[in-house]
């Protein structure tokens, strides 16, 4: 669409209206994105719809996400099946010995997992879910846990997947000289403030001092009173995450855990912060020590890598239906008309704060986070130049905005995975967590505020 307006608005509305009715997300999105491509196309959306869905399916960045998905589900797969899952989950539980401290160990094994946000939502969700129920722990809490230490620790720990896509943007649009990217990336990290509050509002939260509030403190209840940690509604993702048991008389192994995860981060920094590339290395060699180790025979080796492959189906269709609306909304300009919108009300020293808000609503609307700041800051980086503008802590302002997309939205790539990683639904996830990232975010806003007036 040439000149965006209010009606770019409506397919994302539909989203969100159909998704609290139905509860169900990739229903609501191709019905939005349908809607979409009615205004687009009018009575030839169908074929507006196949044109869409074609781009999508063949996007390089749609078809990473598949491939990093689907074989992180595969190695999960093996870790379970060869029973390193287990043994990791038994050493923690040496040391666990509290809903507190089972929290806590979460949010510290969600740290060290920073290379990428896919590996930390379902590697921590993976190995945390048995110990945490052991303590009647929800599985919506466990949720929350983990998604906040998955997008937020990549965004301000810079060796990451998340540090390397942006610093190559900062370069592309100028911003940078070349080989300078992520050193400007890593001086507008302490102005990431989503990002920081997010992960420093968990213990505060584990800790009590912020009480369980609405769903949330449904779920503990539930799960405390009656030991039913996995909600009503979410029997099936449970089910998929269990489809693969370890195998019997197998003596579970400590290092067949953590050597796989060192592998996985040393071969993704190594190899230019491509996480792809160190999914495949690692799960090569896993399938090779277990096959030459005589843990499992052939067979059964790839068929627990397809098995696993397969629990990623579910959150994998929602991740496509949620890029096409992205196609869908794209095309009708929605980021842009937000920004032209809030335009007027710009100054220098409220620009990062209005980024933050506006540029947040549009992630969470899109479920976009990478693609937003894509659109996004080549308009962002001409605004902050013709107002003088802070250019450093406009850039923290832009990835705190995708940073609270990509961590409030029922839709997006990290609640998706974390929630089935987690064995709950992404609406189920979305909503217990939604309150925690209001507060995050009111409190990075009021933070932009502050700064603006220093």
């Amino acid at each position: 669409m040439n000149d965006p307006d209010f009606i770019s608005l409506v397919p994302t509305l539909v989203v969100f209206a159909l998704a609290v009715i139905t509860r169900r997300p990739i229903e609501s999105l191709i019905s939005g994105s349908l809607v979409g491509l009615g205004i687009i196309h009018g009575s030839q959306f169908i074929g507006g719809f196949a044109g869409s869905s074609i781009r999508v399916m063949t996007d390089p960045d749609v078809a990473w996400v598949i491939l990093v998905c689907g074989f992180m589900g595969s190695m999960i797969g093996l870790l379970i099946r060869t029973g390193a899952t287990s043994a990791f989950t038994e050493k923690m539980s040496g040391y666990v010995k509290s809903q507190k401290s089972a929290l806590m160990a979460t949010w510290v094994l969600g740290i060290f997992m920073f290379v990428d946000d896919y590996l930390n939502s379902l590697a921590v969700g993976a190995a945390m879910r048995n110990l945490t129920d052991k303590y009647r722990i929800s599985r919506e809490k466990l949720a929350y846990v983990v998604d906040s230490t998955a997008a937020p620790i990549s965004v301000i720990i810079p060796f990451s997947t998340w540090g390397v896509f942006f610093a190559g943007l900062i370069v592309a649009n100028d911003i940078a000289p070349e080989g300078e990217g992520l050193a400007t990336y890593i001086s507008a990290i302490p102005y990431m403030l989503y990002a920081w509050v997010a992960v420093l509002l968990v213990p505060v939260v584990i800790a009590g001092w912020i009480p369980a509030l609405g769903s949330m403190k449904q779920a503990e209840i539930r799960a405390q009173t009656t030991g039913q940690t996995v909600p009503p509604g979410a029997e099936h993702i449970d089910k998929a995450n269990q489809s693969i048991q370890p195998k019997e008389g197998v003596k579970p192994q400590i290092p067949m855990f953590v050597v796989p995860m060192v592998i996985l981060i040393a071969a993704t920094l190594w190899f230019d912060k491509d996480f792809l590339i160190g999914i495949y290395i690692t799960l090569g060699c896993m399938a090779a020590y277990v096959m030459l180790a005589r843990i499992l025979d052939m067979h059964d080796t790839f068929d627990t890598i397809i098995d696993g492959f397969k629990t990623m189906i579910e959150p994998l269709g929602v991740l496509v239906a949620a890029f096409i609306l992205k196609d869908v909304n794209d095309s009708m300009g929605l980021a842009t008309y937000v920004v032209s919108t809030m335009e007027p009300f710009l100054t220098p020293e409220l620009l990062p704060a209005i980024i933050f808000a506006t540029m947040g609503a549009v992630s969470f609307m899109t479920g976009s986070n990478w693609g937003v700041f894509v659109i996004i800051l080549p308009i962002v980086t001409s605004l902050a130049n013709s107002l003088g503008a802070d250019m450093t802590l406009v850039i923290g302002a832009t990835l705190s905005a995708s940073t609270f997309g990509s961590h409030a939205c029922f839709y997006s790539d990290a609640t998706v995975l974390t929630a089935q990683a987690t064995g709950c639904t992404p609406m189920q996830h979305a909503l217990t967590q939604f309150p925690y990232a209001l507060i995050a975010a009111a409190i990075s806003l009021a933070g932009y505020v502050a700064l603006a007036y220093w």
